[in-house]
């Protein structure tokens, strides 16, 4: 079975997938990374600005589609992953079929700030056309549902180091047998 992390940019799926994949020793995929490779760019903010959002999601699904044939692995899903067309479509299928279990990594509009504000915002596109951080709350009241009606387990991440999160999802997938 394969764990599914999703969540709004700066929630932290990077880094506590990494970890969580060394703790339940599973193989760590990025799908950002993935899509990017797909696009010829570094990154996924790179490849999103060069072939624009409709190829850079048409991209991302093809690197989703491919990333689900592999199994017993932690993958980061992209921000808006699963809102692309199709991909909460995809990820139910294989939640249906109990081939993943889907993580949601819950943030506040104040906590996403405040670990976006630590990176370069110069590789985070806009999305809505506002600043970067300006346009948190727009961007999480519209994925937020997704997120919710996608979530097998949902993991508060305010005010937790990455440790602590990865042992709150570590715990969840023991209680439920995965391992």
């Amino acid at each position: 079975m394969n764990i599914l992390l999703m969540g709004m940019r700066g929630c932290g799926k990077s880094s506590a997938g990494t970890l969580l994949a060394t703790r339940i020793r599973r193989t760590f995929v990025d799908l950002d990374t993935m899509t990017a490779t797909r696009c010829n760019a570094p990154t996924a903010g790179q490849a999103l600005a060069l072939v624009g959002e409709a190829a850079f999601r048409a991209a991302e699904m093809e690197a989703l589609r491919v990333a689900l044939q592999s199994s017993r692995f932690v993958l980061a899903l992209g921000g808006g992953t699963p809102t692309a067309p199709g991909a909460a479509d995809l990820i139910n299928a294989q939640r249906t079929a109990a081939k993943c279990l889907v993580v949601y990594l819950r943030a506040t509009v104040s906590t996403l700030r405040e670990r976006l504000e630590k990176t370069d915002l110069k590789s985070r596109p806009s999305l809505t056309g506002k600043g970067v951080l300006q346009e948190i709350p727009e961007i999480l009241q519209q994925r937020e549902p997704v997120y919710t009606s996608l979530a097998d387990i949902t993991t508060e991440v305010d005010g937790r180091s990455v440790d602590e999160v990865v042992k709150s999802i570590a715990g969840e997938l023991k209680q439920r047998g995965v391992s």
